[in-house]
């Protein structure tokens, strides 16, 4: 056990180095606020072992916790700028919202992996995801084709007597004030009042998937069966 956690180590602090210079790339405020997220504990720490009681003991104790603290918030502040720096690259190309439905969401949500509909002309594109929130329809693209397509998708998803109460959210991704910038399509769909448990989720996900459609290809552009969520340094 010890040599393969020895194997695994530097395998972990490779990973976290590698994630790091890529996403400073991009984001040229990482180091500080890493630094920030490391520093505030440990400073906290040390105010409470000079006001609380404890002696040598306390003076060792919570500084050290403070530093494990640090430690793994600013694992997360690096995971979390790392998957938003992610999102940025790709935004605004076509299948981008795919690529992040598709391999960005997690487990409570499977998304789909090619689009349920598509407008050619406009490159207007709608993806479809199922989780705790229900129905997600996403399009990306022309502001009035993808409001006419995701209509569309939802009239066909009612005509099923199974799928008739389901909720379905619609989302369009872009930078209008009416619609969710690509960064934050996560979160805005983690934000969505669960209406659903786990068996129903699946057992809407297999109904949906018996749902007549015509074949349709994937957009030109990202692949979304290459996209996956930014993996956190552990």
């Amino acid at each position: 056990m010890a040599k393969e956690k020895q194997q695994k180590e530097p395998g972990r602090i490779k990973q976290m180095v590698q994630v790091y210079k890529t996403t400073k790339a991009h984001d040229k405020n990482l180091t500080l606020m890493m630094l920030l997220a490391f520093l505030a504990p440990i400073l906290v720490a040390t105010l409470l072992a000079v006001l609380l009681p404890g002696g040598i003991v306390a003076y060792i104790l919570w500084p050290l916790t403070g530093a494990l603290v640090g430690v793994l918030l600013a694992t997360i502040v690096l995971g979390r700028r790392a998957e938003k720096a992610a999102y940025e690259q790709i935004e605004g190309r076509p299948g981008a919202a795919g690529a992040v439905v598709s391999g960005g969401l997690r487990r409570s949500y499977r998304g789909s992996e090619k689009p349920v509909a598509i407008e050619a002309r406009s490159q207007t594109y709608v993806y479809r995801a199922v989780g705790r929130g229900g129905i997600v329809l996403v399009a990306e693209g022309a502001s009035a084709k993808a409001k006419d397509l995701m209509v569309k998708e939802e009239r066909r998803i009612r005509r099923s007597a199974a799928l008739s109460n389901i909720p379905v959210t619609k989302i369009h991704v872009g930078r209008e004030p009416d619609q969710t910038p690509l960064p934050e399509l996560p979160k805005t769909i983690y934000k969505i009042k669960r209406s659903l448990n786990r068996a129903e989720v699946q057992e809407v996900y297999n109904r949906l998937q018996t749902l007549k459609q015509e074949p349709l290809g994937i957009p030109k552009g990202i692949d979304p069966m290459r996209m996956r969520r930014p993996s956190r340094p552990r």
